[in-house]
């Protein structure tokens, strides 16, 4: 019973640090807004298979809702200050049955790229984001992101690489160090068919903490085949189907963003 008690104790931190919260499931290109641009964004997620553990605040101190058959929908408001530099803030909420509708939290997120006259070449930028989430949602209720940014557009061809960190400032894994940074890469890939219809793939995964390895049952591995609707420069439509290649985590989650920039 020692011996097991350890190697559950063992295994809790990396089963933790592989969730990843479906509010807004997107690989971010390299480009930024325009300047004095402002983009709207509506992100809507539901996750048709998820977990199905009741949550009781009594009995935990983190206690986090099913996710199974949630609805999440996040504003998005994004600002270009100047050519390569831009603000986004994120207000989450959430919808379940037995749950009811409620306020989840927000976020804020400034980028910034690397200018054309650089010469790179690949699209590079960098994003980080930080905010909140009330208990009910989430393991740690305080986090940052950190995500680095690279892309190329070759043709008709796109791909996206986002080698994403995340770490808790309040929660089970706050203050353990590298153990607490959680290792989320995000991919994708596509090709214009026309020049209104592009499809491809994004995938979305959770492989352990800067620390470990997580073994690859607690490991987290989706894949969304999606399309991209490019009606004009004005608007955005992205949609997706994901499911579980492999490992834990919510699955057969449809995902659809619908943006719109505005000069101001």
């Amino acid at each position: 019973m020692r011996i097991l008690t350890v190697a559950l104790l063992a295994i809790v931190p990396v089963a933790t640090i592989a969730a990843q919260s479906n509010y807004e499931i997107q690989v971010y290109p390299a480009e930024t807004a325009e300047k004095n641009t402002t983009f709207f964004e509506l992100h809507s997620n539901f996750t048709g298979s998820g977990t199905t553990t009741p949550c009781t605040f009594s009995l935990a101190a983190q206690c986090v809702y099913p996710t199974d058959h949630q609805l999440h929908e996040t504003l998005e408001i994004t600002h270009g200050f100047s050519s390569i530099f831009e603000v986004g803030m994120y207000f989450f909420t959430s919808s379940a049955p037995g749950q009811g509708t409620q306020y989840v939290g927000s976020h804020i997120r400034p980028r910034i790229r690397a200018p054309e006259d650089w010469g790179l070449p690949v699209g590079l930028s960098l994003s980080t984001e930080f905010g909140f989430v009330k208990n009910g949602f989430d393991e740690g209720q305080w986090s940052m992101e950190f995500r680095p940014i690279i892309d190329k557009k070759m043709g008709a061809f796109y791909w996206a690489v986002n080698p994403t960190l995340d770490w808790w400032f309040k929660g089970p894994l706050a203050g353990t160090g590298f153990k607490g940074v959680a290792v989320s890469p995000n991919v994708k890939i596509s090709w214009d068919f026309t020049e209104k219809f592009t499809a491809g793939f994004e995938y979305y995964g959770v492989t352990g903490s800067l620390a470990e390895m997580a073994p690859a049952a607690l490991q987290q591995h989706v894949l969304y085949p999606a399309i991209d609707l490019n009606l004009s420069p004005d608007w955005e439509v992205n949609f997706g189907y994901g499911f579980n290649l492999s490992g834990n985590g919510d699955h057969n989650i449809i995902k659809l963003i619908l943006g719109r920039r505005l000069k101001f």
